[in-house]
């Protein structure tokens, strides 16, 4: 497979990087990658409707009416469904909505994920990140060297501490560990941007599948 220009943080060419074709040289799998990003969106919903039964609902704790010869129904409690202010009958509770995906369907969602990046020009290799202060505008100054002043995705194996707090006040923009790196997140950002040390610990983990 092709090599891929290695930039620094000025955008100035400073060598290759060597791609590993089982990762990127795949054909993306759109299922599996839309089947990741359905989980992750699942598993950050939060089932928060709820509904109270009869035995939840405040007061009722009398007998509305005695049992028999009254003409009426018998009834044990004005909390009852029936009775207005009474409890709900199979109303909602809150509950996970979450699905887990295969272990070997997460590595192909990664591998085609990055695949379509490398394919559509929007993955970029950089040597390093590193800032002497947190700096916002300089963090800017960087995303637009490197091709992705709309929002990118920064991943390296530990992101440097004044970048992350740099990166965090721009819009669209998020620096992760590689050991948090996810599908969902590559897809969503227009650009993705690794570190060498980044792109030789992913390639190492995808790789190895095969």
């Amino acid at each position: 497979m092709d090599k891929l220009k290695v930039f620094d943080m000025e955008g100035k060419v400073v060598g290759e990087a060597e791609l590993d074709e089982k990762v990127f040289g795949i054909k993306p799998n759109e299922e599996a990658v839309r089947r990741m990003v359905l989980s992750r969106l699942a598993n950050d919903r939060k089932g928060c409707a709820s509904t109270k039964k009869r035995g939840a609902v405040s007061g009722g704790g009398k007998k509305p009416w005695k049992q028999k010869h009254t003409g009426r129904a018998r009834q044990g409690s004005t909390r009852a469904p029936q009775w207005r202010h009474g409890g709900i009958v199979f109303g909602p509770h809150p509950r996970e909505y979450g699905f887990d995906v295969p272990v070997e369907m997460k590595r192909l969602a990664m591998r085609s994920a990055l695949a379509v990046k490398l394919r559509d020009g929007e993955f970029r290799v950089v040597d390093k990140i590193a800032f002497g202060e947190p700096k916002t505008k300089e963090a800017m100054r960087v995303m637009k060297n490197l091709g992705v002043e709309g929002g990118g995705l920064f991943v390296d194996v530990k992101v440097e501490g004044n970048f992350r707090k740099s990166v965090r006040n721009v819009p669209g923009a998020k620096a992760v560990n590689i050991n948090n790196v996810n599908v969902y997140d590559v897809v969503a950002h227009s650009g993705l941007v690794f570190t060498l040390g980044a792109l030789g610990e992913i390639q190492k983990t995808l790789g190895a599948d095969n």
